[in-house]
């Protein structure tokens, strides 16, 4: 048995409080076997921790990771125009070796941001499962499915698509990578599909996750053409469940939020890129206190522009008090929860806390930061004040996937040529 000691360091123990301590991983179980205090625990390896605080791996519970090869393609539009006359034009145009070389960055970013788990929404989904089993990550995937501006055969191939990939790719990686059946959006897809593939995919135990209430545009054609807020027909389909969790939720009312509780219907909330975008400020914390998981996510980097789950945390935060116009909402403790336990959860890791018998996914990050002295509070620090650069090491399922900031599974220097390449081919290709 190969066991890797994390040494040196202060942990974050479930209960967000630090002390000092070393953490020991079972790799050949890639679970965390014990913690302890300093200099009580021995292992082969050993990964130094040294004015670092360990931390469980962020989980970017929503997000499109080969986007990245739309970075700053189009910024400064709101949402239907940013889709319908750049994103999904240029999606179009997109290669299965395009999507490889856009995950492979977008990984690449991950691994140096601490982040150790992501739940992904795209297609040529074969190529990113390759490319986050190459990387050591864990991550759940699906091939997202619209129907809008497509004929009935290609429409239901479509959504026959989501539920066959999901089915296929299921505990690939082994085990590290779970499925999602993806309809986009209660918009993007009809009425009759929804009708036919979700009671299919609840038969077969397959987790649900889809696009809601991001935009108040969004929500008006349900209302009218139902007569019912949106959340109240996925509910009336079969959507929302305790395996079912939507992205953004901003525009959600009281008997909407009541709504996901009761089913124990999740949310990834995605601040930047609600921002960004102008859709608006989702009511985390009203989610929180009515019992709502809330996991965080980035969205994609052409709507971010980052992957970086220490600046998502900030943005959460920060939109979170507006929203509530109260400063005391969304606290770091809260917001750090979120980005760890809460999106694991909606995932369904074993992830997201530090202590024995979990998924050994973990970050150290570097303290001796002028950026971070003093160390008053370092819950505090990890929302308002830490950057994706100051993460040293990550590790995930036991294996270091970045030691003093060298990427380990992935030539990093190649994989940003080989984006770099790829994006340029791609946008001109669109431009013809």
């Amino acid at each position: 048995m190969s066991e890797l000691l994390v040494s040196g360091g202060r942990v974050l123990r479930p209960d967000l409080t630090v002390e000092r301590a070393d953490v020991l991983i079972d790799q050949s179980s890639g679970d965390i076997a014990a913690v302890d205090e300093p200099g009580a625990l021995a292992g082969d390896d050993e990964l130094d921790a040294s004015g670092g605080l360990v931390v469980p791996g962020l989980v970017n519970a929503h997000t499109h990771v080969a986007m990245t090869l739309l970075r700053g393609y189009a910024d400064d539009k709101p949402l239907d125009a940013w889709l319908q006359e750049d994103i999904w034009p240029v999606e179009a145009e997109l290669t299965a070796d395009d999507v490889r070389a856009g995950a492979e960055l977008g990984l690449v970013e991950m691994i140096k941001s601490g982040t150790t788990a992501l739940s992904d929404m795209y297609f040529h989904v074969d190529e990113i499962a390759g490319a986050v089993e190459q990387a050591g990550l864990r991550a759940v995937l699906g091939h997202t499915a619209v129907t809008v501006g497509k004929d009935e055969e290609a429409a239901r191939e479509d959504v026959q698509q989501s539920l066959d990939v999901a089915e296929r790719l299921d505990g690939a990686a082994d085990g590290r990578i779970r499925t999602t059946f993806q309809p986009h959006s209660l918009t993007t897809v009809g009425e009759e599909f929804l009708r036919e593939f979700v009671p299919a995919a609840n038969d077969a135990d397959r987790p649900i996750h889809l696009h809601a209430n991001e935009t108040s545009d969004e929500v008006g054609p349900i209302v009218d053409e139902h007569g019912k807020r949106p959340l109240e027909y996925a509910d009336d389909l079969g959507v929302l469940g305790p395996d079912t969790w939507i992205a953004h939720g901003v525009h959600v009312d009281e008997r909407e939020i009541e709504l996901l509780a009761d089913t124990d219907t999740g949310v990834a909330h995605c601040p930047a890129s609600n921002m960004k975008l102008a859709s608006g400020m989702a009511p985390v914390q009203d989610l929180l206190d009515a019992g709502v998981t809330v996991g965080l996510g980035t969205d994609g980097a052409a709507s971010n522009n980052d992957l970086s789950m220490f600046d998502e945390m900030r943005d959460a935060a920060m939109i979170g008090k507006l929203a509530a116009e109260d400063a005391s909402a969304m606290a770091a403790a809260s917001v750090v929860e979120i980005a760890t336990a809460g999106g694991a959860e909606l995932l369904g890791f074993d992830s997201g806390r530090i202590e024995a018998g979990a998924n050994a996914d973990l970050a150290v990050v570097d303290l001796d930061q002028p950026h971070l002295t003093p160390a008053h509070d370092l819950v505090s620090h990890l929302v308002y004040a830490a950057s994706a650069s100051d993460v040293r090491h990550t590790v995930c399922d036991g294996t270091v996937l970045m030691r003093d900031r060298d990427v380990q599974p992935f030539d990093e220097a190649a994989v940003v040529q080989r984006a770099s390449e790829h994006a340029t081919a791609l946008v001109e290709r669109a431009a013809e």
